[in-house]
């Protein structure tokens, strides 16, 4: 690429990055703020939040949901809506003390209310020692804990509305791995409009940008922090999923959007056989469970299995 090809679409200058759908290359400037317009146009269009909401981000000091606090932060005041800031304390051991730490800095700087919850509060103990002999299954345990953790820390800040910082890879991974395990329900499932009385609609704004477009987003706005990984963060299908995906993003530009359209294609046209049926609750602790014993539960070994 010569250096007059390598030029802003917009105004001429350096460009730092080159984007698809449409074709465009942008500057600094005009990245972050197509960047923003995108997340903005996604939350209008999809009626993500509106006017009263009082949205908790779930923010665990990362690169997605510090790039999701920031670009909720300028755009909530004009929709009416307040925001603040949960974050899970899992108690994982030389990981989760740096990311907290960034998290608290991120809040303080930005003067956004802050609710920690712990898991040795809401369980009794931290994830570090309740996966004691059974390391292998980290991500789907920590993954269970964490939603209820989220669960429990909106009620008690009494949001409106729950912002994760899943981005499109994210969101075209979890396509993936329903489709490889056969698994339409979670294909088909849709949290946005939540559940009365058990847990508020969740949205994703961050859904319409990729990772790396996350990363030189926060490296451009001097956000980003070079954090450690969760140890138990390959333990899970999705590691190998990650990959896998990866690969192909990069030899067939765009597959992660058409996995998006293809779930969005799959929902529209879905049509049950017979209604859906409703979720029981949990005989031990009252939540939504699938069966007579919620997962959470049954990890806990509450059941007393």
């Amino acid at each position: 690429m010569t250096s007059a090809e390598n030029r802003c679409s917009l105004c001429g200058e350096p460009a730092v990055v080159r984007l698809a759908e449409p074709e465009r290359r942008l500057c600094a400037a005009h990245f972050i703020e197509d960047a923003g317009a995108r997340v903005f146009a996604a939350v209008k269009h999809e009626c993500m939040i509106s006017s009263g909401d009082r949205v908790a981000v779930g923010l665990s000091g990362g690169k997605d949901s510090t790039a999701l606090l920031l670009l909720l932060h300028p755009i909530l005041p004009a929709l009416g809506a307040s925001l603040i800031a949960v974050t899970i304390d899992e108690g994982i051991a030389g990981y989760r003390e740096e990311t907290l730490k960034a998290a608290e800095s991120l809040t303080d700087e930005l003067g956004v209310e802050h609710a920690i919850v712990t898991f040795t509060d809401l369980f009794g103990d931290d994830l570090d020692r309740l996966l004691v002999g059974r390391e292998p299954q980290g991500c789907t345990v920590c993954g269970v804990l964490r939603r209820r953790a989220l669960v429990e820390g909106v009620k008690r800040v009494g949001a409106t509305k729950l912002a994760t910082g899943h981005n499109l890879d994210d969101e075209a991974q979890s396509v993936l791995m329903n489709v490889l395990r056969g698994d339409l329900p979670r294909l088909l499932q849709d949290t946005s409009a939540g559940y009365p009385g058990h847990f508020v609609p969740r949205i994703k704004p961050l859904a319409v940008l990729s990772e790396k477009e996350i990363v030189t987003y926060l490296l451009l706005r001097s956000y980003f922090r070079d954090l450690p990984e969760c140890p138990y963060a390959g333990t899970a299908l999705r590691s190998e999923v990650r990959s896998m995906l990866a690969g192909l993003e990069h030899r067939h530009p765009g597959t992660m959007l058409r996995l998006m359209r293809f779930r969005d294609g799959v929902r529209r046209s879905a049509c049950p056989a017979e209604p859906a049926k409703a979720l029981s609750t949990c005989r031990i602790c009252g939540e939504l469970a699938s069966g007579e014993v919620c997962q959470v539960c049954r990890l806990l070994g509450r059941d007393g299995k």
